[in-house]
């Protein structure tokens, strides 16, 4: 059920938080004291809880409704860390300012909706609706080709929602390198960065414009001429 799914998730933090204050107790035993006990045993599983409660590991959640994403968001306002990115979000549009508020990223399906039951209310406006409430917002695809064509995912929030052409481009550049902690190294035309990109003969999201030149590494795997 999706109350198990919260308890489930709760449970795991709780087990967390008592596996490193065993930890933090042992520590501060003495040599003595040490000699006559057993060293907490290495979880992996429950290491890695408290790498996000600690703010050292960045979640990616999958979601789609509503009831989910504000489910999440509250637990992790109790457990004070920070979603990184709310991974498809299609009733996004519904609880924008919350995931504003939170700090959370969303990285959504453009215009993908009423497929199965979880997404009978989405909508392509989405995008620009978490935009306009301040969420940084990026655009993905589960379909491999489909994926293949991104760029021109980033016209769709143009034209369902007005978003300016730059921002709508950033969606699929820019905010996708943010929300995945790479924006250091790659995401925009910057002296220092990975110089992997492609020249247009147009503006980048237009279905009209022509790839002219790719670029890998820094070395033209492709010209059109």
């Amino acid at each position: 059920t999706r109350m198990g799914v919260e308890a489930v998730i709760r449970d795991g933090f709780e087990a967390a938080k008592h596996y490193r204050k065993m930890q933090t107790r042992w520590e501060r035993l003495d040599t003595q004291t040490k000699m006559r006990e057993m060293k907490p045993r290495i979880d992996f599983e429950l290491e890695v809880l408290n790498e996000v409660l600690e703010g050292e590991r960045l979640i990616h959640c999958h979601s789609y409704r509503q009831d989910e994403i504000l489910m999440l968001i509250r637990v992790a306002d109790d457990y004070d860390f920070t979603i990184g990115t709310l991974q498809h979000v299609l009733e996004g549009y519904k609880v924008a300012p919350e995931i504003a508020q939170h700090g959370a990223g969303a990285s959504s399906f453009s215009d993908w909706w009423a497929y199965k039951m979880e997404v009978m209310d989405a909508t392509p406006y989405s995008p620009a609706v978490m935009y306009e409430a301040g969420v940084l917002v990026s655009l993905n695809s589960d379909d491999s080709n489909l994926a293949r064509r991104m760029n021109t995912e980033g016209a769709k929030p143009v034209r369902y929602g007005g978003v300016k052409p730059d921002e709508g481009l950033k969606m699929v550049s820019t905010n996708a390198a943010k929300q995945l902690n790479i924006f250091n190294t790659t995401g925009s035309l910057t002296k220092g960065k990975s110089a992997d990109f492609a020249v247009w003969s147009g503006s980048p999201i237009s279905t009209m414009s022509i790839c002219l030149e790719t670029w890998i590494d820094g070395r033209q795997y492709f010209d059109r001429k």
